[in-house]
């Protein structure tokens, strides 16, 4: 019952709210990897009709086909070659090369044997990837993959053999490789290597998008820091209706490099931060399942973290805390989610004098630590830190939501996501209502996201910051 609860506490705060309307301030001057039913009828506007991919999509083959654990990221099982050899991958829309460990490593239990793959074709080169943190290098080649919980095909990709890394591979993580579902440019050694998302689409009938539902630790409904294990969909090929509730709302994809969005507006607690909006996409703003956190530019981090120790004032953390350095735990089952605020991220809409909001709830951004934890205590760690490389939404962002990577219409969709929904909870609705109120926090119960007339004619697309518009 505790659990039923905790997971409608959850869906009830979980917010994806409209406000098409212009927002004051905005032109003005002013880890990587390492890392319940629903109330009413989806909406399927702007969705692609399933029927395009039947042919080749099942989409309810795909329901929780992704598993993993809090803060090591998401993974898909992919057989590679031929017999196939069934891997744990890690599904990363922050990077675009498909790799695989193809030696024994510590943390590996089981790797990609190109010796006994009889369609294993060697390229002759040489691939090397760093990341902030860590690195792996390997030996590219192409080989037969298909997706056993994912489409009805088989396709030749192209594949790195992992052959040495550093603070890579994650002890315990149970993946052995990266699917990079980004696109070309950003793919090493260079943009001729195609991903593996482009060769599905070019050697298939699979329609040219995916969508994910990460249903993080504090959504999953045998929830317990002791295991604190996640799961998720994803849906190759396009959108299933019944992991998400409401409208799905679009925000473009400015550039086809990483998932680069726009973000116009940040909020905590309701209040804005009030800074020009290019600092927000400073120099750039992803969206990135294989980063654990929402990072965000210096200057940002610094008044959303000012902002979120005053909104939680009635207890101290240590300073480490904010910085990432240090847990905080209290005594099993008395988290104080009320005291801490909700952040909005308000994003560009298709209709570009427009925005929505994206909530994101302390149950998001404080990340339960699996191996400190006991059963006498609850411990986090602040999944929010500072970035030198622009914002990046990661999966603390995009659990709760499911998110569609449209790349045929150049849009990235977020709406409300169904992670883990059960009658028992529909059933606890009207005992929480009362509670969520009484913590004075704005939120909206599924239903409630209104559209509102756009004020003004304010650009957002003005919103992107580049590194020549910085004054040293």
């Amino acid at each position: 019952m505790e659990t039923a609860a905790h997971a409608l506490l959850l869906f009830c705060w979980t917010v994806l709210a409209v406000l098409a309307a212009s927002v004051p301030g905005c032109g003005a001057g002013g880890l990587r990897v390492a890392l319940l039913h629903p109330a009413r009828r989806p909406s399927q506007q702007g969705a692609p009709r399933r029927r395009r991919a039947a042919r080749s999509v099942t989409f309810v083959d795909m329901i929780d086909n992704l598993r993993g654990k809090s803060g090591q990221g998401y993974y898909v099982e992919m057989a590679v070659g031929t017999p196939p050899q069934k891997l744990n991958i890690l599904v990363d829309t922050g990077s675009s090369n498909f790799a695989v460990g193809a030696a024994a490593h510590p943390f590996l239990r089981r790797y990609y044997h190109r010796s006994l793959s009889t369609s294993y074709r060697d390229l002759g080169r040489s691939v090397y990837v760093p990341y902030t943190q860590g690195r792996w290098e390997g030996e590219l080649g192409t080989d037969l993959v298909s997706v056993p919980h994912g489409p009805n095909v088989s396709l030749r990709a192209n594949i790195a053999a992992i052959t040495q890394s550093d603070r890579f591979f994650i002890n315990g993580s149970n993946w052995e490789g990266i699917l990079g579902l980004a696109y070309a440019e950003i793919a090493r050694p260079d943009e001729t290597l195609e991903p593996f998302f482009d060769s599905l689409v070019r050697q298939t009938n699979v329609p040219n998008l995916f969508s994910l539902q990460l249903c993080g630790a504090g959504f999953t409904q045998n929830y317990s820091l002791g295991s604190a294990t996640v799961g998720g969909s994803m849906i190759i090929g396009g959108i299933d209706p019944s992991l998400y509730v409401g409208e799905v709302w679009y925000t473009p994809i400015r550039r086809e490099w990483y998932y680069e969005v726009i973000i116009v507006r940040i909020e905590v607690n309701g209040q804005d931060l009030n800074m020009d909006c290019k600092e927000y996409n400073y120099d750039k703003s992803i969206v990135d399942s294989g980063t654990t956190n929402l990072r965000l530019p210096r200057k940002v981090f610094q008044a959303a973290v000012k902002a979120i120790e005053a909104a939680s004032s009635t207890e101290q953390f240590p300073s480490g805390f904010w910085l990432g350095e240090q847990l905080v735990c209290w005594q099993a089952g008395t988290t104080p989610w009320h005291i801490f605020p909700v952040i909005s991220l308000y994003l560009m809409s298709e209709n570009r004098n427009q925005s929505f909001r994206i909530s994101i709830l302390p149950q998001q951004y404080l990340r339960p630590v699996e191996d400190v934890a006991s059963a006498q205590e609850d411990c986090y760690k602040f999944a929010v830190s500072q970035s030198s490389t622009g914002t990046v939404m990661g999966a603390v962002i995009m659990e709760g939501f499911y998110v569609v990577f449209d790349r045929e219409r150049k849009r990235i969709g977020f709406a409300v996501s169904t992670c883990h929904g059960t009658e028992e909870t529909d059933h606890l609705n009207f005992r929480f209502r009362h509670i969520l109120i009484s913590h004075a926090v704005q939120f909206s119960f599924m239903g409630d996201l209104q559209k509102v007339k756009p004020k003004g004619t304010t650009d957002f697309s003005q919103c992107r910051r580049k590194k020549s518009d910085i004054r040293l």
